[in-house]
């Protein structure tokens, strides 16, 4: 009998697996082989397949050596990691109808492309909550940056996960390519990235949030504009989330002059990382924006305060010596209130409220009756004389 119950379950979860996931009856082409099988990747085929926004840096190394000597690694004894690189091909077509290219154009989805994205896992309250799964069989794509993963709840608002069916692991070798074999930067430990800042560094910003989508990387980018104009050297960078260029882009456009983020340095995305893995991240990063002789460094907080990774940062000393100034990004007064409760209670340098709340003056007015730092329109940070006394920074000073 419970061997019938057993099976009746085990029917039933695959049934509504593929109901909400679309999957399908018979293996994914990675996951149709007994063992572990390795097969040629030939240069054509690699060159053909559309290369994801996480991939990038293995699509210049590929380039450089005309695409040879690759393989694929699939079968049933294949377990993917996060950072893997794979090969896959689009099954179906659900809320990622476009994929964000190597230069961060959204190039559209059609049946039976090939792609090479990255295994991770993702944590996005608006859309997927998913782990990188166990085998190579069907997953799907949960962010266009280019990521797999196996989704595990969805927004209501949103249509289910695109399929992907994995065709093999990329090799080169004898072993799986990863985002770190590739990466321009090292993850350093903290203590060593430390050491190389110095008392005479820049001054490092960090930008934190109530929740996604509560205007982070906007009020990011309006701090590093209204500091470029009034003529210093801004660094931006994006420490935790899941990969994708749109938010690089903006620091870019807004007149960063050296924009990284952790992806750079090997990562799909920053969700389950031990705490000790994010710290050396963040730290790492403020390392190598600090090169160049910048006159500030900005730096994202991805998701909101309470989330696993970024409460921890708010909470640890070493980061909180760190962070020169903080900004908190929220929408609504409420968020307002209790964020700015919580940075200050930590004992973070928090210096003003922004985001989403200030695009509705009253929300604006309700938020500044609730907290005792100033609530700034997000586009006014454009401004450089608001953007130097929000930080309360001397350009002729900061930028001699």
């Amino acid at each position: 009998m419970q061997t019938e119950t057993a099976d009746l379950i085990a029917s039933l979860s695959f049934e509504l697996e593929k109901k909400y996931r679309h999957l399908s009856d018979h293996p994914a082409e990675g996951h149709s082989v007994d063992g572990v099988e390795d097969v040629e990747l030939s240069p054509r085929r690699l060159r053909r397949a559309k290369t994801s926004y996480t991939a990038r840096a293995f699509r210049q190394r590929a380039r450089g050596e005309e695409h040879q000597g690759y393989g694929l690694r699939r079968g049933r004894g294949v377990t993917p990691k996060a950072g893997d690189l794979v090969l896959a091909r689009i099954a179906t077509i659900g809320q990622h109808k476009r994929l964000e290219s190597y230069n961060s154009r959204r190039r559209n989805l059609f049946m039976g492309d090939e792609v090479i994205v990255a295994y991770g896992d993702r944590y996005a309250p608006d859309q997927f909550l998913a782990e990188v799964p166990r085998n190579l069989n069907y997953t799907n794509l949960v962010a266009a940056g280019g990521m797999a993963s196996r989704v595990i709840e969805k927004h209501e608002n949103i249509d289910p996960a695109t399929v992907l069916e994995p065709l093999g692991l990329i090799t080169r070798g004898g072993e799986v390519v990863s985002l770190s074999d590739t990466a321009p930067h090292e993850i350093t430990p903290w203590e060593q990235a430390r050491e190389t800042l110095g008392e005479d560094g820049p001054t490092v910003v960090v930008v934190f949030g109530s929740s996604m989508n509560s205007g982070k990387s906007t009020t990011v980018g309006c701090l590093v504009n209204g500091l470029v104009n009034a003529g210093l050297t801004v660094h931006a960078g994006k420490a935790t989330g899941t990969g994708a260029g749109n938010d690089a882009g903006l620091f870019r456009d807004a007149g960063a002059e050296k924009v990284v983020d952790f992806t750079d340095f090997g990562l799909p995305s920053t969700f389950r990382l031990s705490f000790e893995c994010t710290k050396d991240i963040m730290f790492s990063m403020t390392s190598v924006l600090s090169q160049g002789d910048p006159d500030v460094v900005v730096i994202e907080i991805a998701d909101g305060i309470y989330q696993g990774e970024t409460a921890a940062l708010v909470a640890d000393p070493e980061f909180g010596e760190l962070a020169d100034k903080v900004l908190f990004a929220c929408g609504e007064a409420l968020s307002a209130a209790a964020g700015v409760g919580l940075l200050q209670r930590a004992g973070l340098p928090l210096v003003a409220v922004s985001g989403l709340l200030t695009s509705a003056p009253l929300i604006a007015r309700e938020a500044s009756a609730v907290v005792d730092v100033p609530v700034i329109p997000t586009y006014d940070l454009c401004e450089a004389d608001v953007a130097l006394r929000t930080l309360g920074l001397d350009a002729e000073t900061v930028g001699a």
